[in-house]
């Protein structure tokens, strides 16, 4: 990166439209912070979320997930039962570059709370919104507040655009909206 990370970061998602809608600096009065930080992006988690729930006694599958095994909740705060786990989306939109490989890394505000957001990398070309999986690992209930931080975005740019792109693969998760459960192709 020839320009400083949070300026580049700042051209991509205003010019290129890698993140939107894009919040220029960290907000964080009153709030789990979230917006542009020094060498990241802080993203925030959306109103709906998908919390597990063991009441219909159904196996989790990753290859024919059965949706009785969550309950659909829209709010601006969730509740994720205690020893348990929720699926939830980034109100931010991304479009990955071609030479752009971006990691997430849950915000520590929750992790000191026993919270921990697992994201996995989204790939060069990758776009769509990012589907968050939140475990609470403490046997208390736990919020989590909807349109505020949940986790950090490092980008790491290669010297040259990658061969082949998640949108070239026609990637499973590609053009994402909403929060999406496991897919397997067939």
């Amino acid at each position: 990166m020839g320009l400083k990370a949070d300026s580049w970061i700042r051209e991509m998602s205003l010019e290129k439209d890698m993140i939107s809608p894009f919040c220029e600096e960290q907000v964080g009065k009153n709030v789990v912070s979230y917006g542009l930080s020094s060498y990241g992006y802080d993203i925030r988690v959306g109103r709906e979320f998908k919390i597990f729930t063991n009441v219909n006694s159904t196996l989790v599958d990753p290859k024919n997930f059965d949706e009785d095994n969550v309950v659909d909740i829209e709010a601006d705060v969730a509740i994720v039962p205690p020893n348990s786990f929720a699926l939830a989306r980034t109100v931010e939109y991304f479009k990955m570059p071609q030479d752009v490989l971006a990691i997430c890394l849950g915000k520590s505000t929750y992790a000191r709370c026993g919270i921990i957001v697992n994201v996995t990398p989204f790939e060069p070309g990758f776009e769509g919104h990012i589907t968050i999986e939140i475990s609470n690992t403490t046997p208390l209930p736990a919020k989590i507040y909807a349109n505020e931080g949940i986790a950090q975005v490092l980008f790491l740019q290669g010297d040259e655009a990658c061969e082949v792109t998640y949108a070239d693969k026609k990637g499973k998760y590609q053009s994402q909206t909403g929060i999406t459960l496991p897919r397997i192709l067939s």
